[in-house]
């Protein structure tokens, strides 16, 4: 972790057992107002308590309406007791805190990654956005069953391929679906209607199965 210490004297003396571990600490000293954006390069900001709590309240309030990077105070046990909510502090640690105490405690105020966002799906004038469940054609929305939508998004996400019937259903059913084959007709019909004069995207092959834009693919390829 990127660690920023505000402190006036080496974090080795305030916090030893930090010392032991693999951690990026930065130190400056505990007077300084940190600035928003140089809190944010940080994963956490320590701040020193050890010699002088009531500077270290100070460094705290300093910090509590600017950057959301999570800090922690360090203080020994006869000042526990001037610790309240309005530092906005996420975690304390006493100077005797074994290297496990503040590798586990440093590690609980990792703030978890945003879950990256499925791609929308381009092909030949539809768009597919999987994170919203919908679908437009040329801007347009399409009003898709569940399965219909499951099954438009398997095939635009694969242009130009034909795939058959049993592939379909294993791709958009499951390899646990006991239906016949006959479904995916009916939902590749149900489809075609609702993408109107458009329909043409979806083509069969016959003694295959269907395939997606296979025509503006082919006019597409060089010859």
């Amino acid at each position: 972790m990127q660690l920023l210490c505000l402190s006036d004297r080496d974090p080795a003396d305030s916090l030893p057992g930090l010392d032991l571990l693999p951690h990026d600490v930065r130190t400056s000293p505990l007077s300084l107002r940190v600035p928003e954006t140089m809190a944010d390069r940080f994963d956490a900001v320590l701040i020193d308590g050890t010699l002088d709590a009531r500077r270290a309240r100070a460094a705290c309030l300093s910090m509590v309406d600017g950057s959301e990077t999570p800090r922690v105070v360090i203080l020994p046990e006869v000042a526990l007791t001037a610790l309240t909510p309005e530092w906005g502090v996420q975690e304390l640690l006493l100077p005797t805190a074994s290297p496990v105490e503040i590798e586990l405690r440093l590690r609980l105020l990792e703030r978890p990654q945003a879950a990256p966002q499925p791609a929308a799906v381009q092909a030949a004038g539809v768009i597919i956005d999987e994170s919203n469940f919908t679908a437009r054609l040329f801007g347009r929305p399409l009003d898709l069953t569940y399965k219909e939508f499951e099954l438009l998004h398997f095939l635009a996400g694969n242009p130009g391929r034909v795939f058959t019937r049993e592939q379909l259903l294993s791709e958009v059913w499951g390899t646990d679906y006991f239906g016949g084959t006959r479904t995916v007709d009916v939902h590749v019909r149900r489809l075609r209607a609702k993408l109107g004069e458009h329909e043409g995207l979806i083509s069969t092959v016959r003694g295959v199965g269907y395939g997606f834009a296979r025509a503006r693919i082919e006019e597409e390829e060089p010859e």
